[in-house]
């Protein structure tokens, strides 16, 4: 009985502990695949066996990985990591700072530098909360040791390779998140090389260190994936009286128009036009649902992070810092 015991109690301990990192050589199948793609683009094989080597699977990024605050936290909980009054008052002050630049990048895309300031104050509360993972060790985790999502994360690890090749990045010492997303806008590699820009116009596509570059590649991001300006994000929505308030799955496409979801008994604040294409969302209050439609530009945020609590936690930021005094900002258009 008691060798029994003892015996549970090791397996229970094995358990508890997480398996060891895996080493990345080029005798595992995938490794030596993706070697010789690499080596295919002109990268040099004995550089790319040493630097892989070098790498490790973390079960920390598999973990966190699993349990998103996306997918986990109801809207309520999710809405106040990001409105804070912290986070409120470092947006305003990053608007004051960097005043000229949201000014001029805001006028020449027409994207509000209040959403340009809130994508990075929910992405890295203004450059204090880059990541910690090497951005090697995340997307080799994901790539060879996560099939749910290998696939993508190894196309992801390619274009960091490039990425860096471009840049002049040192692949073993970039930082960023567990999803290898880097810098203070959070852009995954192929973002990086497709809608970073060089704001400050020094040759180089900074989002680490440059300021001017990371407010200039935020707007291009949107301005790529059509953001309209002047146009509405979300409008807050109720049942109209005595109707019974349709259910929503939360989808990420405008399916609607604001005409369409009133035939459906759902009123829409601010009276936008009927045929405005549009999509109901309904989300876990701390007391009740709350109801929120979504336009173009709601769907336009979603294209850097796909969930609809996070596109709304961007607007609400914007819309809490656009309140806020911010010297020559104050005229700027609202979002």
């Amino acid at each position: 009985m008691i060798r029994t015991i003892r015996a549970g109690c090791l397996l229970l301990t094995l358990l508890a502990c997480p398996p060891p990192a895996l080493a990345w050589d080029s005798s595992r199948p995938e490794v030596g695949s993706f070697i010789s793609e690499l080596a295919a683009e002109g990268f040099e094989r004995g550089w790319l066996e040493a630097t892989l080597a070098g790498g490790r699977t973390q079960q920390r990024i598999l973990e966190a990985m699993r349990r998103p605050a996306e997918k986990t936290k109801p809207w309520h909980e999710y809405r106040a990591i990001f409105l804070t009054p912290e986070r409120i008052a470092a947006g305003a002050e990053f608007r004051r700072q960097h005043a000229d630049t949201l000014a001029r990048v805001a006028s020449d895309s027409g994207v509000p530098a209040e959403i340009i300031a809130a994508i990075i104050g929910v992405e890295t509360f203004y450059g204090q909360r880059t990541g910690r993972f090497r951005v090697l060790d995340a997307l080799g985790t994901l790539a060879f040791d996560y099939p749910p999502r290998a696939g993508f994360f190894r196309r992801e690890l390619r274009e960091f390779f490039l990425l860096a090749r471009e840049e002049d990045l040192a692949v073993g010492d970039v930082l960023g998140s567990y999803a290898g997303a880097m810098g203070a806008p959070q852009f995954i590699p192929s973002s990086y090389r497709a809608y970073a820009v060089d704001g400050d116009g020094d040759g180089r596509r900074d989002l680490f260190g440059s300021w001017d570059d990371i407010i200039a590649s935020v707007a291009n991001y949107f301005v790529a994936h059509r953001w309209e300006p002047d146009a509405p994000v979300f409008a807050p929505a109720q049942p109209l009286p005595g109707a019974t308030p349709p259910t929503s799955d939360n989808r990420l496409s405008l399916r609607d128009t604001v005409g369409s979801l009133r035939e459906r008994g759902i009123a829409t604040a601010g009276d936008p036009p009927a045929e405005l294409r549009a999509a109901l969302f309904e989300l876990q209050g701390a007391e009740q649902p709350e109801y929120w439609v979504g336009f173009h530009n709601a769907y336009v945020i979603t294209r850097y992070n796909r969930s609809v609590m996070y596109a709304l936690a961007v607007y609400q930021l914007a819309e809490a810092l656009a309140a806020e005094p911010a010297g020559p900002l104050a005229a700027q258009a609202g979002s």
